[in-house]
């Protein structure tokens, strides 16, 4: 597969542009970090797209990084700005998770984050995320609220919002997530991002995240950058970036726009539902068969439930204030330690027999294209005062698509599907069964050689 490969003004430079860039000379890893420095300092304002910048430890591997490079080594992210959300330990820096408080500084770097500071990747700071990710908007006491680079008074998505709005924002070309019920996948679809949620134990974490729910992953402006970012935290020298560069082959794609079981009153908004049949037009255009289905979901949410309270409850105990923290989180917490026993050994238990139910729509098809979210970006403040119920409520109808891909542990990618008439971005999934994610990323890179999505860029107003 070729790639589309405009040349970029350096405020929107891809990942591939930053590398290239660095290895002809003409830009240097200290210039690059000064400039993404500069954006997220200049943006915060506005966005508030960070909880903690590491200026001059990114300005010091900036300047070691352009000595390496003189001295002829070639890191795959040798000198490249990278963000990482803050539930991600990086040394030296506390990991709040969202949450109020004077958390320790992290002794020792995430697995993630010793790969990419191994290919040599510049981590210009943490980015913000609601408490403990329960939420797919980014505010709390602890921070404020994290605004969308397209339209400031909306939503830019959770829990990895951070890092999506300092992508999308082009502060940096790519940052890296977790995703523990679409919250790498919510953000991308709602600023226009790929984000990639890899099958679970893809990219090591240090022990399970909220009990098997929770992946990290990556988001970019393109499925190359995406891949490139996932090829380095994975391991996987540079299987996922070939299959960008590959053609997927003919494919039959399973379109569902089925929501889920959920317990709450939900619906499909019809700008999204037209946006995900437009992504499946443009897939028909590419030579794929196009396949109405209806995964049998049944009651799956039953089995996430005890699985994510019960990964709040067990990060509530690390955290320095518990009575600081919003009521929702401590509600939840409490919820957590009521389930944490033998409804949690059950929600793993039935894992397996969800698997064969539900991946039984893979015997018809090789893909399935859904929703990512069920509406639009929200606005910001749109969960103020909620009670608890009220914002589960609100949260699952909003998003009630892309939860059941981490119960599966299979992988899943978010691609830009459109806008509203007033510019909002919108998403669609494409998803796959256990290990599929080359097939989707190929997929994806397809797809996004006919959409173009990497030209169209938020205003800088900030």
């Amino acid at each position: 597969m070729t790639s589309a490969a405009t040349p970029r003004h350096h405020e929107f430079a891809t990942l591939a542009d930053q590398v290239a860039g660095l290895g002809q000379g003409t830009v240097t890893a200290v210039q690059l970090t000064e400039r993404a420095l500069a954006d997220a300092r200049a943006s915060q304002p506005v966005l508030n797209a960070f909880r903690l910048l590491r200026e001059d430890e990114a300005l010091a591997e900036a300047a070691e990084a352009d000595q390496r490079r003189a001295r002829g080594d070639h890191g795959p992210l040798l000198g490249v700005p990278i963000a990482i959300k803050d539930d991600v330990d990086l040394a030296g820096l506390p990991t709040a998770f969202g949450c109020p408080g004077e958390f320790p500084p992290a002794a020792v770097d995430a697995p993630a984050v010793a790969r990419l500071k191994q290919a040599g990747a510049v981590l210009i700071g943490k980015t913000n995320t609601p408490e403990l990710g329960q939420w797919p908007f980014t505010e709390g006491p602890a921070f404020g609220a994290t605004r969308n680079p397209w339209q400031p008074e909306h939503t830019p998505g959770g829990s990895s919002g951070g890092a999506a709005a300092a992508v999308a924002a082009g502060i940096v070309a790519a940052a890296l997530g977790s995703d523990g019920a679409g919250s790498v996948r919510i953000p991308a679809a709602w600023t226009g991002l790929v984000g990639i949620k890899p099958q679970r134990g893809r990219i090591p974490t240090d022990g399970e995240l909220f009990h098997g729910l929770t992946v990290l992953g990556p988001l970019a402006r393109t499925v190359g950058d995406a891949a490139a970012l996932l090829d380095v935290t994975a391991g996987t020298g540079s299987a996922f970036q070939a299959a960008a560069r590959r053609e997927p082959g003919r494919l039959r794609v399973g379109l569902s726009t089925r929501i889920p079981f959920t317990a709450t009153k939900t619906r499909l908004d019809p700008v999204v539902e037209a946006a995900v049949r437009d992504t499946a037009e443009r897939l028909a255009g590419l030579g794929h068969e196009i396949v109405p289905v209806e995964p049998d979901y049944g009651l799956i949410g039953l089995t996430f439930l005890p699985r994510s309270l019960a990964g709040v409850r067990d990060w509530t105990r690390r955290v320095p204030e518990f009575a600081a923290l919003d009521p929702r989180t401590r509600s939840n917490a409490q919820h957590g330690g009521l389930l944490a026993g033998p409804a949690l050994k059950l929600a793993r238990a039935l894992e397996p027999l969800l698997r064969r139910r539900i991946g039984a729509v893979f015997g018809g098809v090789d893909v399935l294209l859904t929703p990512t979210t069920a509406t639009p970006p929200p606005a910001v403040g749109s969960f103020d005062g909620l009670t608890g119920w009220q914002t589960d409520q609100a949260m699952i109808a909003a998003c009630p698509y892309a939860w059941p891909w981490n119960v599966l542990g299979w992988p899943g990618v978010n691609v830009p599907a459109g806008q509203t008439a007033g510019g909002l971005p919108l998403g669609a999934q494409l998803l796959g069964p256990s290990h599929a994610e080359e097939r989707l990323i190929s997929l994806a890179a397809q797809l996004e050689e006919v959409q173009r999505w990497p030209d169209l860029h938020p205003p800088r107003a900030w």
